[in-house]
C-alpha cells in the first residue's frame, strides 16, 4: 500500500518474524504473509493485541529507508555459506551524548575481543563488533543491526560450532508478554542503541532467536554485562551460589525453554533484581567483564565454579574495581537500586544454563 507523505510516498510493511526482512502488504491487510527471503510465515498482529515471536506489526517506511534500518539489506559478517567453527558477536553501548551515557562498554567490547582472538583462538573475521565506533552503519548498535547480528550468528552453525555472544550496556525490565513466563513476572531486557525510539529486546526474543535452534554438538556462550541479566537467555536452570562456594540449581523460568538438543551457557554480571557497576577508574570497564577477564588471566577459570566462584568474591571485596561507578540500566540512571553497599557492590554475577551440571568439574572453555 502506497501512501502520500507529505508529498512523499510510504510503504506498509511488516517485518519477517525470523530474518527481519520488509514484507511490503497489499491494499487488505491480510492474516499471514510468507516471506520470499527465507520463506517464513509471519502473522499480521493489530496494534494493542497480544504478540508472539511468529507476528508482527505492520508499520509505514519511506521508500527510501536510510542505512542503518538494518540487517534486511546486508549480512553483518561472511557470507553464510562460510562456515566458521568459531562465532562471536560483540556489542557495546555506551549511548554517548545521551543522559544516559555508559564509559567503559565500549572499552569492555575491545577487551573482549582481544581476548577471544588472543587466549580462545577465535578469528578475526569470524567476531562481529556492534560499538559506536564503528564507521559501517550495519555494525552500528541499533536494534534491528543486533537482531540481524544474533541471526548470523547461529545461521548455518554444525556440530562442533563454538559460539559467543558478548553485551554491554543498559538492561532493564518489562511486565511479561506471555504470563506465567516469567517467576517474577517480568521479561529482561537489552537496551540497544536507539531505545528510546525502537525499544528494547526481549529475553523471549533473545530464546527463540539464539538459544531454541541451537543444535546437538553446537556449544553457546552469553556474557552478559548489564543491570537485571540474571535470565537474561530464558534458560531453564539457575545456578545458585553461596558465599562459602556450595551451589544447587534452581528453575528458573515458569516454562521450559531449552535448546535443540545443543548446549547454552550464560554468565550475566547481576541477579534479575540487581544493578551492574563500572569501574571508576581509567580506562573505565564493566566490573562483571572486568572480573571475567581478571579470572580467565589469572588462572582462576579452570571450571564454571571456580570461575563464578572467583567473580562474585572479587566484587564482594571490592577487587573488581567497582566501588560507585556508574549503573548499566536506566533504572539505574534516576535509583542505583542499592548497588553499591558498605562492603563492596551488591552485585553477584549468575549462570545460567540449559541442563544442570556440576560446576566444579565441568571444564570452562569458549
Amino acid at each position: 500500500m502506497m501512501m502520500s507523505n507529505y508529498g512523499g510516498q510510504r510503504l506498509l510493511v511488516v517485518d519477517c518474524c525470523y530474518c527481519q526482512t520488509q514484507i511490503p502488504l497489499p491494499s487488505v491487510s491480510p492474516i499471514s504473509v510468507r516471506c520470499g527471503r527465507c520463506y517464513a510465515s509471519t502473522r499480521v498482529a493489530s496494534p494493542g493485541f497480544l504478540r508472539s515471536p511468529y507476528s508482527a506489526v505492520p508499520y509505514y517506511v519511506r521508500i527510501n529507508p536510510p542505512p542503518h534500518a538494518g540487517f534486511p539489506y546486508r549480512s553483518p559478517g561472511p557470507p553464510p555459506n562460510v562456515h566458521r567453527p568459531k562465532k562471536a558477536v560483540i556489542c557495546g553501548i555506551s549511548y554517548r551524548y545521551s543522559s544516559h551515557e555508559l564509559k567503559g562498554c565500549t572499552n569492555d567490547a575491545i577487551r573482549m575481543r582481544h581476548l577471544l582472538i588472543s587466549k580462545f583462538k577465535f578469528p578475526e573475521d569470524s567476531i562481529v563488533m556492534l560499538t559506536e565506533e564503528e564507521t559501517d552503519p550495519y555494525k552500528i548498535p541499533y536494534k534491528n543491526n543486533i537482531k540481524g547480528a544474533l541471526r548470523w550468528l547461529v545461521q548455518g552453525c554444525q556440530p562442533g560450532d563454538s559460539l559467543l555472544f558478548y553485551f554491554s550496556g543498559h538492561g532493564s525490565q518489562l511486565r511479561e508478554q506471555y504470563r506465567g513466563d516469567e517467576l517474577d513476572g517480568y521479561d529482561e531486557t537489552l537496551c540497544p542503541l536507539d531505545v528510546e525510539t525502537q525499544g528494547m529486546i526481549r529475553d523471549d526474543w533473545i530464546n527463540a532467536t539464539i538459544v531454541g535452534p541451537i543444535p546437538y554438538r553446537v556449544k553457546l556462550h552469553a556474557i552478559i554485562d548489564s543491570c537485571n541479566s540474571g535470565t537474561m537467555l530464558d534458560l531453564p536452570w539457575l545456578c545458585r551460589m553461596d558465599w562459602g562456594g556450595n551451589y544447587t540449581w534452581d528453575k528458573a523460568s515458569g516454562v521450559w525453554k531449552g535448546t535443540s538438543g545443543g548446549e547454552v551457557i550464560c554468565i550475566s554480571g547481576c541477579d534479575d533484581h540487581q544493578t551492574s557497576a563500572e569501574t571508576p577508574s581509567i580506562p573505565t570497564t564493566g566490573v562483571m567483564t572486568s572480573c571475567f577477564i581478571q579470572a580467565i588471566k589469572s588462572g582462576q577459570a579452570a571450571t564454571y565454579g571456580s570461575l563464578l566462584y572467583f567473580m562474585r568474591n572479587t566484587i564482594r571485596s571490592g577487587g573488581g574495581g567497582g566501588s560507585g561507578g556508574a549503573v548499566t540500566s536506566l533504572a539505574g540512571m534516576l535509583l542505583a537500586g542499592g548497588s553499591v553497599g558498605g562492603r563492596g557492590l551488591r552485585q553477584e554475577p549468575q549462570l545460567t544454563a540449559c541442563d544442570p551440571f556440576d560446576v566444579y568439574t565441568k571444564p570452562f572453555s569458549l
